[in-house]
């Protein structure tokens, strides 16, 4: 099941700025780059703009891009399959996540080369969510 559209990060600047700035986390078959939300990261001195900010991201939804470089697999139908399977575990695990947030998951070779099944991804994701603390009450 692909993400909302709300919820997917598009724009090249989106992607070089959570790779520019954002935080890493690896796992075994991915990796996952995180950006926080701006008013988490600096706050602001003026309290009436501070209150516009924090009400804003508040209401931003959390956005999602997935990364399957030719060197996981140079066959397209193996790196689709692979990002429908990231996707669908990323739509389950997206109602647990704090709004505000960009992520980026890199998904690595090894992920094509095991046959990684949808159950295995949502796992690491999971723990990777958790470690990057994305996910609300970072189980």
């Amino acid at each position: 099941m692909a993400l909302p559209k709300a919820n997917r990060l598009k724009s090249r600047k989106d992607f070089q700025a959570v790779f520019r700035e954002g935080t890493r986390r690896h796992g075994s078959y991915m990796t996952l780059r995180a950006l926080r939300p701006s008013s988490m990261k600096k706050p602001s001195l003026d309290t009436a703009h501070d209150n516009v900010k924090s009400t804003n991201s508040v209401l931003s939804p959390i956005k999602i891009g997935i990364s399957i470089s030719t060197k996981v697999s140079k066959r397209s139908v193996v790196r689709n399959r692979l990002k429908r399977q990231v996707s669908a575990a990323l739509h389950q695990l997206l109602p647990q996540l704090s709004p505000g947030w960009r992520l980026v998951v890199v998904v690595k070779p090894a992920a094509a080369e095991s046959k990684c099944v949808t159950q295995q991804f949502l796992q690491e994701l999971e723990q990777l969510l958790a470690q990057a603390e994305v996910l609300n009450g970072h189980s």
